[in-house]
């Protein structure tokens, strides 16, 4: 989460977004393969297997299901990628292989925001004859009670972030459209004409179109909002309607008639039929895309580890996967306010003992991950590689770790809980790792798991837990809500971000200096500059020794001969791109 611009500059910039070096996209299976199907990692720089054939159908398959389908109450990060199907948004990502595909493009609007010279003030025009699956054109009001409806309307849409409600309604005034019925809702967004919608923002935010991105700002109306049951008939505005849904099973999508390919630069839009399916065994689903059964894994974070040798050990297998980094990573947070993490030294210690080398090993070697020694991942605007705690081989450094121990009064070490997830195998594999290595400097880690649906609700997430069981280490994984600093560190390093529960920075840590930088940083409006102010910050978080990198995570992701325009998107997590993906089947 990032935020920076000026009015010319800020829409000038954000129009060439960052910058980008990329590679083509698209083609036709007449043309030749930018990626090239059967070529392991074709879909990472280029698109594997690409066609300009329209028909087929796409089949998805998930272990599990998501928050919701609703675009304004989910926050899945694959649920995010694949609404743009049936949910048009304000901006987007460009649906381009590489790293253009982190540029921010328009989608439902015409253009970029157009900010003032504050970045306080932004306005969009929308595109005008875009319609509803009714037929009903989408205006700026849609878009308004969409945000309305997601942000603050926490009885019923609980899911997705409230970011808009943070830089919307400082005083917490509005109480969102399901009690408040005035005819102008909430006043800080302004809709004076169908085609405008005006943001007035109670404080500077330079990543207001990268914010835009989000499924939240894609339009709902008003007269047919269900809340949270406006999943099972979301209207949409994609090229894609549902044509069914079911809450256990999953959903089917057809073309959406009223859709006008004349108004979308976004989408081709090329199957016929989309097939969505909910709780199928990771492994049945690996044996599904090796079987060329099904199109996609849409949950977009590799296969079981226990599928992966079967691909690495045979050619054939492994010139049908691509390894990107996943815009994430796995990383060991230490309250400071848990002794003895209360004194930076002891904090240092564990910065040193930690053997990173050997836990990528623990967790299955370079397909599941590299060695980190910073907080932003490198995939993500601000990254700036450097090591304040280095050891050879990122094996570790005992003697620094000891030398540290006993610069925090702890010469012999000293004993805690760490916390991981326990239906996350790999990083319970991870937290055993660290604990034998913790070992040898004198530190005593006891593992304590909890399921993730309730680590952050009940347990690493709420302080008073946590200080009552002295769990000075937790394991974390985090990924971007949007690549860029800002998106990245926020919501783990601000110490606004504190929360009594549910929260996500479970290191505690509430650095004034680094809360000032955040804000500095949010207001700069110049993107180069903005990009150094990331990096800034992200050495001020390692100096405190609060978050421990362990290493930057990647995805070993399948595609079946049959799936064709496959290129991954660094934007959303290293996975695919649903808005190029199609079938030849």
């Amino acid at each position: 989460m990032n935020k920076r611009k000026t009015v010319a500059t800020i829409s000038a910039l954000l129009a060439l977004g960052l910058g980008a070096s990329a590679c083509g996209g698209g083609g036709s299976s007449d043309n030749s393969n930018s990626g090239g199907t059967g070529k392991a990692d074709a879909a990472i720089n280029g698109v594997a297997n690409p066609t300009s054939k329209k028909g087929g159908t796409v089949t998805a398959e998930i272990s599990n299901a998501p928050d919701s389908l609703d675009p304004g109450n989910t926050y899945y990060g694959w649920v995010q990628n694949f609404s743009r199907l049936y949910a048009r948004t304000l901006m987007t990502f460009k649906p381009v292989p590489g790293k253009a595909n982190l540029q921010v493009v328009p989608d439902l609007a015409t253009g970029p925001g157009t900010g003032s010279a504050d970045a306080k003030t932004w306005t969009y025009h929308i595109r005008k004859g875009v319609k509803f699956q009714d037929g009903t054109e989408i205006t700026s009001k849609d878009v308004k009670y969409a945000i309305e409806r997601s942000n603050f309307a926490p009885e019923a849409l609980s899911n997705g972030p409230t970011y808009f409600k943070t830089y919307l309604d400082a005083d917490g005034g509005y109480k969102g459209p399901y009690k408040d019925k005035s005819p102008d809702g909430l006043k800080s967004i302004e809709t004076p004409d169908a085609s405008t919608i005006v943001f007035h923002l109670s404080k500077p935010f330079a990543d207001m179109n990268y914010l835009a991105t989000f499924s939240q700002t894609a339009p709902v109306e008003q007269k047919l909002d269900k809340g949270a049951s406006y999943q099972q008939a979301i209207q949409s505005s994609g090229p894609y309607k549902f044509s069914s849904f079911n809450e256990s099973t999953g959903a089917t999508f057809v073309r959406n008639p009223e859709w006008d390919p004349k108004s979308d630069p976004i989408r081709k839009a090329q199957p016929d039929k989309i097939v969505l399916k909910y709780n199928v065994n990771q492994t049945t689903i690996d044996e599904h895309l090796i079987n060329d059964d099904t199109t996609v894994d849409i949950q977009g974070t590799g296969v079981a580890s226990k599928t992966q040798p079967k691909l690495l050990v045979n050619p054939k297998e492994k010139a049908q996967t691509d390894n990107p980094y996943a815009g994430a990573e796995q990383f060991l947070a230490l309250d400071n306010k848990v002794k003895p993490f209360d004194n930076v030294n002891c904090r240092i210690a564990v910065q040193y003992a930690t053997d990173k080398a050997g836990m990528v090993d623990a967790v299955g070697g370079s397909v599941k991950g590299v060695p980190a020694t910073t907080v932003i991942p490198p995939t993500v605007a601000g990254y700036n590689k450097f090591d304040l705690y280095p050891s050879a081989g990122n094996k570790g450094d005992v003697a620094k770790a000891k030398q540290y121990l006993a610069k925090c009064g702890k010469p012999n070490g000293f004993s805690t809980t760490l916390t991981a997830r326990s239906d996350r195998p790999d990083e319970v594999q991870a937290a055993t790792q660290l604990q034998e290595s913790l070992k040898k400097v004198g530190i005593t880690a006891n593992i304590k798991t909890f399921p993730s649906g309730k680590y952050f609700t009940d347990f690493a997430g709420v302080p008073d837990w946590v200080h009552k069981n002295n769990a000075g280490m937790m394991m974390m994984a985090w990924g971007a809500d949007w690549p860029t600093g800002y998106g990245y560190l926020d919501q783990i390093s601000d110490g606004r971000a504190i929360k009594p529960s549910g929260g996500t920075n479970l290191e505690e840590l509430n650095d004034p200096a680094i809360n000032a930088e955040f804000d500095k940083a949010i207001a700069t409006v110049d993107n180069t500059a903005r990009n150094a102010e990331w990096g800034k910050i992200d050495q001020m978080i390692m100096k405190q020794g609060s978050i421990v990198p362990l290493f930057y995570k990647k995805n070993l992701l399948y595609r079946p001969t049959s799936a064709a325009n496959v290129q991954v998107t660094a934007a959303y997590l290293g996975m695919y791109d649903y808005t190029t993906l199609t079938s030849t089947k």
